[in-house]
């Protein structure tokens, strides 16, 4: 499922958080550790990524991230303020400078009109500043697709915020 043009975008945003002494955590739930696996995938890695975190359940996100019961209750796990949560709690549980989340729903099933498939969520956490949420809506792709696209997002959105 890494592909290239993935790969080329990993080596890059590592290379980047190397030059600036950055340590990366990712936290993923729909994307099933794919953007761990993205930036592992690439020799040396390990100067620069932490840890990745698989929660793919909303008790996972409770008990590894520290996810609210109250945001999961009252905003489902795919939403702003768990991608957040997800992200916050990524970064204060590993020695990561960055972390990124993700939340969606990546198909066949599980959409509803307000949460469509295609809804994906992100999360960046960055020490010292709050947690910002980025929403995407891939549409009715296949599942691989949307997981694909979702890596590519994550990737593009951890360099992005550590260029600027």
């Amino acid at each position: 499922m890494i592909d290239e043009d993935t790969d080329i975008l990993a080596t890059s945003l590592l290379e980047a958080a190397r030059q600036r002494g950055l340590l990366i955590a990712t936290a993923e739930s729909c994307t099933g550790g794919l953007v761990a696996a993205a930036l592992t995938s690439v020799a040396g890695s390990s100067d620069v990524f932490d840890r990745g975190f698989v929660t793919y359940t909303n008790e996972a996100k409770q008990q590894l991230l520290g996810v609210s019961t109250s945001s999961l209750e009252k905003l489902g796990a795919v939403s702003d303020a768990v991608v957040k949560e997800m992200a916050y709690g990524a970064l204060a549980n590993s020695m990561a400078d960055i972390a990124v989340s993700i939340t969606g729903i990546a198909g066949p099933g599980g959409g509803s009109r307000d949460k469509p498939v295609g809804t994906v969520w992100f999360g960046i956490a960055q020490l010292g500043e709050p947690p910002i949420a980025i929403l995407k809506q891939y549409g009715s792709q296949n599942r691989d697709s949307i997981r694909r696209e979702a890596v590519v997002t994550a990737l593009s959105l951890v360099l992005e915020a550590i260029a600027s």
